[in-house]
């Protein structure tokens, strides 16, 4: 499965993004009760979702309106992010898991608009965009895009029309793109395509750049499409909505970058939590291997498997959690992988029904592995008493018979 952006003629919006998730099957009442449990703490907000025309194409409008209560700077803006989703989704993983994409979204819009004015990032405050109104749409479409999955699957980006002309902003009359949106979007494929007006945000942007695995400059080759339109706001003489397509490839291959780095001055304790630390950043593995360094001393090798998106972020990461002075980077290794979904099954256990997401994977449509996520897994033993081992091997069992019976 494959996600193909296409944003050649109408930009990006962050709600526009929002909108063709949902057109694709996101759960829109999900997503506006996330949205609204976060921007609500950065001012006021309203929400409307609806089926709009679009140069004669339905598309789905997702018109979310703001007002800010005031304005936060970049770090304040990121503390309190992380305290809603400590106080409102303690166990939710998928709002953990799009939180840290969000989080990522925040600080590529920052690093972009730090440089352009000069200012370091605990000075920048999130005003041009308006803070409650980049919480909801950079929020609302991390969320969108983890209830598809799609962070398990290969994103491609077509290149993105940013429109001509000018402006206005609170710096007065710019050029589009915006001096923002022109560093955001250096190391992508862009156009200026047909319209006269802005028509790529800093935060549609960010979002791209965030998700996006490689750029092309045409589809690749797919079958079994499915298609979401997400609406923008302005009436254009061109098509003024972004188009996603999902599909299926014809070659189920991947292509990844692989990190390494030896150390031999870190405690076992601090290994741990590099672990976690790396991925939390956006590593999609991490391996750490003991070995026998110069001089006979004892270290270990730490290797990282990442999208190639993510790899100079990673390699800043594991240079500051470890102190390392190099980083070996194996680019662009191709991986074959199997047909990867996330499905949700509800278990009865002791009179009890829980919701348990599988990681399931098929070759030919042939189930070869099925995995409980460890979160389910661990909330149930703590209700059952149930050790987390035995629980494991039951709901593995119990989902490839029920597979074989279907």
């Amino acid at each position: 499965m494959v996600l193909i952006i296409d944003a050649q003629t109408s930009g990006i919006a962050g709600n526009m993004f929002i909108g063709a998730f949902v057109d694709l099957g996101a759960d829109k009442d999900k997503i506006i009760k996330v949205i609204e449990d976060f921007a609500c703490e950065f001012g006021d907000i309203s929400i409307n979702v609806e089926k709009k025309p679009k140069n004669g194409i339905m598309s789905t409008y997702f018109d979310i309106q703001t007002t800010d209560h005031e304005h936060r700077k970049y770090n304040e803006l990121m503390d309190k992010i992380d305290e809603i989703t400590k106080n409102k989704y303690p166990g939710d993983k998928t709002v953990k898991d799009s939180v840290l994409l969000a989080k990522k979204i925040f600080k590529t819009i920052a690093v972009a608009e730090s440089n352009v004015h000069g200012m370091k990032l605990n000075e920048l405050h999130f005003h041009e965009v308006g803070c409650a109104d980049a919480v909801a749409d950079v929020i609302g479409a991390s969320y969108a895009y983890h209830l598809l999955n799609l962070d398990e699957e290969k994103v491609y980006s077509l290149p993105v029309a940013v429109g001509s002309g000018t402006v206005k902003t609170s710096h007065g009359t710019l050029p589009v793109p915006a001096p923002a949106v022109c560093n955001i979007l250096k190391d992508v494929p862009t156009v200026g395509g047909l319209a006269n007006c802005e028509i790529a945000t800093p935060t549609g942007s960010s979002i791209l750049v965030n998700i996006t695995d490689e750029y092309v400059e045409s589809m690749p080759l797919i079958y079994h499409k499915e298609i979401g339109y997400g609406s923008g706001t302005k009436d254009l003489e061109v098509l003024n909505a972004l188009r996603l397509i999902k599909a299926d490839t014809l070659t189920q291959k991947d292509s990844i970058s692989i990190l390494e780095t030896n150390v031999d001055t870190l405690t076992g304790e601090v290994l741990g939590s590099l672990f976690e630390k790396i991925m939390d950043e956006g590593a999609r593995d991490v391996s750490i291997t003991p070995t026998i360094m110069k001089k006979n001393r004892p270290g270990h090798i730490i290797k990282v498997i990442a999208k190639n998106n993510d790899v100079e972020h990673l390699c800043d990461v594991l240079m500051q959690e470890t102190g390392s002075l190099g980083i070996r980077i194996i680019p662009q290794i191709h991986r074959s992988v199997a047909r990867r979904e996330i499905v949700s099954r509800n278990v009865l256990i002791n009179s009890d029904e829980f919701e348990v997401h599988y990681k399931v994977g098929y070759i030919r449509d042939k189930l070869i592995t099925c995995r409980p996520e460890y979160e389910d897994v661990k909330v149930i033993s703590q209700k059952t008493n149930i050790p987390i081992k035995d629980l494991d091997e039951y709901l593995k069992n119990k989902y490839i018979i029920d597979d074989m019976n279907e």
